[in-house]
């Protein structure tokens, strides 16, 4: 749903599992990603990734998505491009996290992505832009 370069963009990738969307958004141009991921393998997986396609401006934050918006968020960071891709399952339980802390990392003229169910429409503080369903997933675009 975004398509072009994001040259220039300081990219947040949650819930990173492989790292491909923020892997994508680097090689499209952005300066920089960080990839949130809980799991150590799939950490270890981004570093392979970022070390085969030869992608620098990388930061993996081994932490689970709260603990990491909440330091993000008290580190005053600012993101033009947040990629959100939880577990389907648990976005609702999620939600309030997010309403909470993606205002406040989202850059000036920002983007939010959030791929859940097609059968959940996310609901943040923010302008939903679009939002359209593909097969079983649904992906929703914010701005600030």
């Amino acid at each position: 749903m975004l398509a072009g370069p994001v040259d220039g963009a300081n990219v947040l990738d949650l819930f990173a599992g492989s790292g491909a969307m923020g892997l994508e958004a680097l090689s499209r141009g952005a300066d920089r990603a960080t990839f949130v991921e809980g799991d150590s393998r799939a950490a270890a997986v981004i570093q392979k990734n970022l070390d085969k396609l030869r992608l620098t401006g990388a930061r993996i934050v081994r932490a689970d998505a709260t603990r990491a918006l909440a330091a993000e968020a008290a580190a005053g960071a600012k993101y033009d491009l947040v990629l959100v891709d939880p577990p389907y399952d648990s976005y609702e339980n999620l939600q309030p996290m997010l309403a909470r802390y993606l205002p406040t990392l989202l850059a000036e003229d920002g983007l939010v992505l959030v791929e859940t169910s097609n059968r959940v429409q996310p609901e943040l503080p923010l302008e939903l832009l679009k939002s359209r369903k593909y097969g079983t997933a649904r992906v929703s675009v914010f701005g600030g």
